[in-house]
C-alpha cells in the first residue's frame, strides 16, 4: 500500500531540514548559481514553499518559490524542488509542482518561471521563455515559464531582477 504524503506550507521549523535535503540532492556549490543571487535577502513566498511529509513526519520532498521582477512585472521563481532519494520515482516531484502551482494561481499570481530541464518541466506546461533573460551564467535554453492565467507571459521582455525585500 502506498504511503500518503501530506503537502503543507514550509514553516521556520522546517527550514534547516529542507536545506539538508537540498544539500543531499544537489551538487556542492548550488548556492553559487545565478538564481541564488535573486533570492539573497528575500523571503520565500508564504504559502507556496511547501514540504511533503509522511504520516511519521519524515520529509519526502520540498519546493520553494521566490518573488522576482521582469521590468514592471511580478513573477514567481520556482526552485529548488527536491525529492529525497528514497522517495524518487513515486511522482512526488510532480505532486509538489502541481500542488504549488495550483496554490500560486489561487493566491493571484499570474506567471511562474524557473531554470531547469525542458523535457521534464514541459509535462507541467512550462515552455522556453525566449524574451526573458536570467542573470549570467544561465543557459537561455533552460529558462522556462508557465502562465497561470492565459497570456500572462505575452509581451514580457527583459532581465529578471530581484524583488524588493
Amino acid at each position: 500500500m502506498p504511503c500518503v504524503l501530506e503537502l503543507r506550507p514550509e514553516t521556520q521549523d522546517d527550514w534547516w531540514e529542507v536545506e539538508a535535503l537540498y544539500d543531499l540532492c544537489f551538487a556542492p556549490g548550488r548556492e553559487a548559481l545565478s538564481s541564488y543571487r535573486l533570492r539573497d535577502g528575500i523571503a520565500p513566498v508564504a504559502g507556496l514553499s511547501l514540504v511533503a511529509r509522511d504520516a511519521g513526519g519524515i520529509l519526502g520532498g520540498a519546493i520553494r518559490y521566490w518573488p522576482v521582477r521582469i521590468g514592471e512585472y511580478d513573477a514567481l521563481l520556482l526552485g529548488p524542488v527536491a525529492v529525497h532519494p528514497t522517495r524518487q520515482g513515486e511522482g512526488l516531484g510532480g505532486y509538489l509542482i502541481r500542488g504549488s502551482l495550483e496554490r500560486a494561481r489561487a493566491q493571484g499570481w499570474e506567471r511562474t518561471m524557473l531554470v531547469g530541464d525542458a523535457p521534464y518541466y514541459s509535462r507541467f506546461g512550462f515552455t522556453r521563455l525566449d524574451t526573458v533573460e536570467m542573470p549570467p551564467p544561465t543557459n537561455p535554453e533552460r529558462v522556462l515559464g508557465i502562465s497561470l492565467v492565459p497570456g500572462a507571459w505575452d509581451g514580457i521582455v527583459g532581465k529578471v531582477t530581484r524583488a524588493a525585500p
